[in-house]
């Protein structure tokens, strides 16, 4: 009788131990992109005090914030076709979801009553529960994931129509938000990236050992709690700098 709870229990998809398996190469990518948002919001914070000076718009920090949402949108796709791959959890999909959706409105609500003239409307939470949703029909078939993330990519990098285009000049003009918001987040050409994850996941780069050293698995912690970490991160460094700020002024 035993064999046969085991196996219905594999079959209907609740074998505990494969649904809370999880993938520290993944975890590690993913913790390198939170890593290096909170060096990103750290300098922010820095600037914003006075410590430093930068515009937002050099090359620079534009390449920097780049290469923060690529990593985070490729880890997207990439979990998104691990979480499916055995079939759709949906149980788990509407717990996950409705999580980032309570973060995502949290957010805004946040930054509207704390700075209403530039409040956060569509910034990186909203874009990661949108495209969540936009993924997950093909997250099973990584070649037709693909082949859409490759072809929104190309339309966008050779039409000039699509590359002009903004989400946020669109949902300003057709929806009265700030002409300025702290964050915000294009569908296109992110939308390519995270399409182009659930091929991450079928050429098995979750099944890559992560050396046993002590940053990889600080870095790996990150990834595996990106979402607190993300919700807490910007006020602990805040706070930090602003303490830092009064105890100099204090002393000097």
């Amino acid at each position: 009788m035993k064999p046969l709870v085991t196996k219905w229990k594999s079959w209907s998809g609740f074998n505990k131990q494969t649904r809370t398996q999880r993938s520290s190469s993944l975890d590690l990518y993913r913790g390198l992109a939170v890593l290096l948002m909170i060096i990103f919001h750290l300098c922010w914070d820095l600037r914003e005090f006075d410590y430093i000076e930068y515009s937002l718009r050099d090359p620079f920090w534009v390449d920097f914030r780049s290469i923060i949402i690529s990593l985070f949108m490729s880890a997207l796709g990439w979990s998104s076709y691990l979480s499916c791959r055995n079939g759709y959890q949906w149980n788990a999909i509407f717990k996950r979801q409705f999580k980032l959706f309570l973060a995502a409105a949290g957010i805004s609500l946040a930054t509207y009553l704390s700075v209403p003239q530039n409040w956060i409307f569509f910034g990186i939470l909203h874009f990661i529960f949108v495209a969540s949703w936009l993924v997950l029909p093909v997250a099973r078939r990584p070649w037709l994931s693909l082949l859409i993330g490759v072809a929104i990519l190309a339309a966008y990098f050779s039409v000039d129509s699509i590359r002009q285009f903004s989400l946020h000049t669109y949902l300003t003009g057709e929806f009265g938000f700030p002409q300025r918001t702290l964050d915000i987040v294009n569908l296109l050409p992110w939308m390519g990236l995270v399409f182009l994850g659930p091929m991450m996941g079928h050429l098995q780069l979750h099944k890559i050992k992560v050396p046993n050293y002590l940053n990889s698995k600080m870095i790996a912690f990150l990834g595996r709690y990106a979402l607190p970490v993300y919700l807490c991160h910007q006020l602990v460094l805040y706070t930090l700098v602003a303490l830092v700020t009064q105890l100099i002024g204090l002393l000097f």
